[in-house]
């Protein structure tokens, strides 16, 4: 016999409690939440709707089911059982969604967990008092293909001020604009200026166009053609010179950004299936770890690991969750970051190796005559001697400022020109001619000798 079915059929209903199973996520997204210190209440303003714990609740909870749009969390919100559960049945609207995961307050609140959490970590001993700090590149929501290249902003912007010069000398011609004085930097500003005068000298040429109308041909419709190009021409360039400032304002210290998203970074990923070095807009995301938990993390627009660390570490730091031992890779090895650590962290225990520590190891490095740490150096009198028997003696103090600012210091050697017999050593010159000089930084080989002591010790390597 079929059954009957009919939706217009009058039932009553009967509201039931609902509990999730015993080990269903949302119950564990429960208890983190409740354990967690949220108190964020408003001071000024409207008071909010809904409360900032089921907002974190239900953004948790649909990211781990792989919902991240703000609609389909909304109508998640509205058919999942265990979702309404968390949230006790108040569904937000998918405005509500958005503006709460774009919020200072939850940065704040993501920040501030995450500390509890490591220290609750702490507390029941699942983590160790060692941070290991690494670097991934994820890509941006962005087209690949939108590219803005610092280098390509400043040479149109020397084109578009030597064109501008150009028209400003040919209204200066024509009387109709003050000579610029030599060395005076041209600006917006300055632009708006020169452009109402030639809007006044516009408004006399139409007053005697208007006057003479008989005359055929006119000079005066003609100088007013030309003026008026000239206008165009002098709007086009202001406008030009916004953009190319607006964009110098966009790159602060980078390279490149995104049109469709302005914080991104054009960089190497991993994700290069036509294997040409290709460049996409990414974000470099900083990861602390300690027993395979994450104690905290932070987004960076740089490419690379090294200028990174020091930033992080602070970030680390404020946040309560830098441990005492500090481990990286190679790619955090620089004099910077080891002089930092040294002078900030002297208390913790840095293992960060340097980018040829592996190589220096290696036959090939170690038989490498062009190599100065394979040379014989002789610290009494403070010179080196090659493998070709040439001595390189001390000649004078350098330093190098990279364009980050900061300083490096160096101690120069020269080759000694002549033997004890006047003769002339071959060896000591280049193809060219010139005295062979090489440079050494103390304090680079100081910090490498001290990574390698560090990292072949039984405790620490």
């Amino acid at each position: 016999m079929q059954d009957y079915y009919n939706m217009n059929q009058t039932t009553l209903s009967i509201a039931l409690d609902y509990q999730p199973e015993e080990h269903h996520s949302a119950r564990y997204i429960n208890q983190l939440v409740e354990s967690l210190k949220l108190n964020y209440d408003y001071q000024f303003g409207r008071p909010r709707e809904y409360n900032l714990g089921a907002m974190l609740k239900l953004v948790l909870l649909a990211y781990s089911y792989g919902i991240f749009s703000s609609r389909k969390i909304e109508r998640f919100a509205r058919e999942n059982k265990p979702a309404g559960w968390l949230i006790a049945d108040q569904i937000p609207s998918y405005r509500t969604i958005c503006r709460f995961r774009i919020s200072d307050e939850l940065a704040t609140l993501t920040t501030d967990s995450l500390s509890q959490l490591t220290q609750y970590l702490r507390q029941n001993g699942m983590i160790d008092d060692v941070s290991f700090i690494d670097g991934t590149k994820i890509l941006a929501d962005a087209n690949k293909y939108s590219f803005v290249w610092k280098k390509n902003t400043i040479r149109f912007d020397k084109m578009n001020r030597e064109k501008l010069v150009d028209l400003l000398g040919e209204l200066h011609e024509a009387k109709i604009v003050g000579e610029i004085p030599a060395g005076s930097e041209l600006t917006p500003e300055l632009l708006d200026i020169m452009i109402s005068k030639v809007e006044d000298h516009l408004v006399v040429l139409n007053e005697t166009v208007e006057a003479t109308k008989q005359v055929s041909p006119n000079p005066a419709k003609q100088q007013r053609r030309t003026v008026k190009s000239q206008k165009r021409k002098l709007d086009k360039r202001r406008d030009k010179m916004r953009e190319h400032q607006a964009q110098q304002a966009i790159y602060d210290q980078r390279n490149s950004y995104s049109k469709t998203d302005h914080d991104a970074t054009f960089m190497r990923v991993k994700e290069d299936p036509m294997q040409n070095g290709q460049l996409k807009p990414a974000y470099n995301v900083q990861i602390a770890t300690s027993n395979q938990f994450i104690t905290g993390y932070r987004l960076f627009q740089n490419p690379t690991d090294t200028r990174t660390l020091q930033p992080f570490i602070e970030h680390l730091k404020a946040n309560n969750v830098l441990g005492h031992t500090i481990v990286t890779d190679a790619g955090y090895g620089s004099e910077s970051n080891y002089r930092y650590l040294e002078d900030e962290f002297g208390q913790h225990t840095v293992l960060i190796p340097y980018g040829t520590m592996l190589k220096e190891n290696s036959r090939k490095w170690q038989s490498d005559d062009r190599k100065v740490m394979n040379w014989d150096y002789h610290e009494k009198d403070d010179y080196f001697i090659n493998p070709q028997n040439v001595r390189f003696n001390f000649n004078a103090y350098r330093q190098r400022t990279d364009k980050y600012g900061f300083t490096r210091d160096f101690k120069e050697y020269i080759a000694e020109k002549y033997d004890e017999n006047h003769q002339l050593i071959a060896a000591a010159l280049t193809p060219k001619g010139y005295l062979k000089r090489i440079s050494v930084n103390e304090n680079w080989e100081y910090f490498k000798s001290k990574q390698r002591e560090l990292l072949s010790a039984p405790e620490t390597g």
